[in-house]
């Protein structure tokens, strides 16, 4: 009999979805630099450009558009879509798989069509999180507050957010991200919960 005390068991793998601008990546941040779980959050591979500040590697991996394809094609994503008609997003295996053999989570931060492939491809392997804004309101507001974006990139990113919204019932659970603070209390809850149980089970 092989002995499997040495080795951890599988991180679990947790998705975080929600419409541009409701600060996904900022709450699973906050859950990251409390260092409560072991976690990583796996970057996100895209085709749109850097947006000012951003860091190759460590915001997104920026691939052109048939580097992208030829990730799709060779098998190294996890899930992928096109975003707001026009930019490539997917996660590659290698920020994920390695990771969860090691015994840590990985936290996915993508879109409700990632999500969609995510729940379809690796059922009751993983618990979703949708990240609501406070209001519409404040949504509009922090979208118009990224100066890098025209009014044209605003008004298409609110209407792929309000058919996000939309999808916020399919997830495990939601959490609206008001204040900073409680919203990755409750994170962390729902994590620690499915390390437990291995339940994604819906609430609210």
């Amino acid at each position: 009999m092989s002995d499997t005390s040495t080795h951890p068991a599988m991180g679990p793998l947790i998705v975080v979805a929600g419409p541009s601008g409701v600060g996904k990546t900022t709450l699973v941040n906050e859950v990251l630099r409390r260092g409560n779980i072991p976690l990583r959050r796996a970057i996100t591979a895209t085709s749109r450009a850097p947006r000012p500040g951003e860091i190759p590697g460590t915001d997104y991996h920026y691939l052109t558009v048939d580097e992208f394809q030829a990730a799709i094609q060779q098998g190294r994503l996890l899930e992928h879509a096109v975003v707001h008609g026009s930019d490539f997003y997917g996660t590659p295996l290698a920020e994920v798989v390695p990771h969860r053999q090691a015994g840590v989570g990985a936290v996915l931060i993508i879109d409700v069509q990632g999500a969609a492939t995510v729940r379809e491809l690796h059922p009751g392997d993983h618990v979703s999180v949708f990240v609501l804004p406070p209001t519409n309101e404040v949504l509009e507001a922090r979208l118009r507050s990224r100066s890098s974006e025209d009014e044209a990139t605003v008004q298409r990113r609110l209407a792929t957010a309000r058919a996000e919204l939309a999808e916020a019932h399919a997830f495990d659970h939601r959490i609206v991200n008001d204040d900073l603070t409680t919203a990755a209390e409750a994170l962390e809850a729902v994590i620690r919960d499915y390390t437990r149980t291995g339940s994604g089970h819906h609430a609210r």
